[in-house]
């Protein structure tokens, strides 16, 4: 699995941000938040020279693995080497920091083009069907803050904005998560947080039986099941 959902997902996503950047051979790369290495790789494998960063040394540990051609070391995104880089991203970042607006004015201190991505709404994402299976043992949910979430394109532009860039796209891709039988869409339910949590209170057999009724609509005709996800890819370059 990856952070998100099952290993793979990331391709489409990875593969647009590369487009959208021009990302290709002698390309330098700053990646924030790179996590195990995977949009790394994607980039490496274009001829990109990478350098990532991320606060959690287990993940930067993999993606060292993942990409012995890159660079990496343990620190935050609001303190990135010097640079300067032709492009810096930050791949599903902005909605795991305290302040986006920190992370991308940053990201334009450093580069010549800045390119983040974020989840769509979640009426756009048939993965909130998982949290809706598990809803008869949440609690009610919380209610939005406000300013509203970077989910939504008018906010993610603002934020950009008011980190010194000038925003030049903002495109939208669709990221299948899919899995090839029951177990493996059950798996990812069970090896979550959420599930584990849900589970202690309303027994593996129910909560198995919850979430397979409300995935069936998306069952495939081989047995597996594909739950589309949109995806928000933000390209700027510093004003």
């Amino acid at each position: 699995m990856d952070a998100e959902g099952p290993r793979g997902w990331g391709s489409p996503l990875h593969a647009a941000v590369l487009e959208a950047t021009a990302v290709g051979p002698g390309t330098t790369v700053l990646d924030l938040g790179c996590g195990s290495g995977l949009f790394a790789r994607a980039a490496t494998d274009r001829g990109a020279r990478v350098t990532g960063v991320d606060v959690d040394p287990a993940a930067v540990a993999r993606a060292a693995i993942e990409v012995p051609e890159g660079v990496f070391a343990v620190r935050d995104a609001e303190d990135p080497p010097a640079g300067p880089f032709d492009v810096v991203t930050a791949v599903q970042l902005l909605t795991h920091v305290a302040d986006p607006v920190a992370v991308l004015a940053t990201a334009a201190g450093v580069g010549a083009v800045v390119a983040a991505t974020v989840w769509g709404r979640e009426e756009e994402c048939d993965i909130r069907v998982f949290g809706e299976a598990l809803a008869p043992w949440l609690g009610p949910p919380r209610p939005h803050g406000n300013p509203p979430p970077v989910t939504e394109p008018s906010r993610l532009r603002a934020v950009a904005a008011q980190a010194g860039l000038g925003v030049e796209r903002l495109d939208d891709v669709v990221c299948p998560f899919d899995y090839a039988d029951e177990e493996e869409l059950l798996g990812s339910v069970f090896e979550s947080a959420l599930g584990q949590a849900v589970g202690r209170r309303a027994g593996p057999v129910a909560l198995r039986s919850a979430v397979l009724q409300r995935l069936e609509p998306y069952r495939t005709a081989a047995g597996g099941y594909r739950l589309a996800n949109v995806f928000r890819v933000l390209v700027a370059r510093p004003l």
